[in-house]
């Protein structure tokens, strides 16, 4: 069945499914939290998407979003102190349908950058399981959206899953796991970010563009997308290779 002749219900349950596909014993932090990022854009009419996590010292962190601009928006987020994503964070509940006045009354800086890149509304989800709140999911929207009840419901379903995959039972009996997966996507964080470089100089395309031919490459090939930026970093793997299908 094509996922757009499905119900909502019907494609919710397909994408519980991709993300428990996920936690498997070579669990990519990276790639999981990209594709809650994208289902949830796709389930929640949202324009774009990020996760903040927050490592084991509490320092907060970009670890991964479906734009440049919800990129953008999130790391201004952490260097003004001030967002619904922090708000999130702070209250371990959903920040949502915050209107255009209050939020330039709460988060003045937030609010003018936001609309500087093109988007007219955010709301944050956090990612939480019981008393442990990881980090919070935003979404951004070019429309001044509004999340309804279900809305929420649905959105906070995905966030609960996405805990659980980064609070599964090894990081219980294995002291420090989630510290090393933060730092392995962080890691991989910098060299996504070198190979998008490569590819926007060698094939004249922006941001985004370049991380979308590596994680279609990486999907079409089965292949971590932190190996085929590795590969692209080292010139093992051209424009060329990644556009074919």
């Amino acid at each position: 069945m094509e996922a757009k002749t499905m119900t909502s219900e019907q494609r919710l349950a397909q994408v519980f499914v991709e993300l428990a596909d996920t936690l498997v014993d070579e669990f990519d932090t990276l790639d999981f939290l990209s594709t809650l990022t994208e289902r949830s854009v796709e389930l929640l009419n949202a324009d774009a998407a990020g996760v903040i996590l927050a490592d084991a010292r509490g320092v907060l962190h970009v670890v991964a979003s479906t734009s440049d601009r919800a990129q953008l928006l999130e790391l201004l987020e952490l260097q003004n102190d001030e967002g619904p994503c922090l708000d999130c964070l702070q209250s371990a509940r959903p920040v949502v349908n915050v209107g255009g006045g209050e939020s330039r009354e709460r988060w003045p800086r937030f609010s003018t950058a936001l609309a500087e890149v093109g988007f007219a509304s955010a709301h944050a989800i956090p990612l939480r399981l019981r008393d442990s709140v990881v980090g919070a999911m935003n979404l951004f929207c070019a429309a001044d959206s509004h999340l309804s009840e279900d809305d929420v419901a649905m959105g906070q379903a995905l966030a609960d899953i996405a805990t659980i995959g980064l609070l599964q039972e090894r990081a219980v009996r294995q002291s420090g796991l989630i510290a090393e997966q933060l730092q392995t996507a962080l890691d991989n964080r910098v060299l996504i970010e070198q190979a998008k470089g490569v590819l926007m100089a060698s094939a004249e395309i922006d941001v985004d563009q370049a991380f979308r031919l590596m994680r279609d490459y990486s999907r079409r090939n089965n292949h971590p997308v932190k190996d085929v930026a590795r590969q692209v970093v080292t010139r093992t793997l051209s424009v060329e290779h990644l556009r074919r299908s």
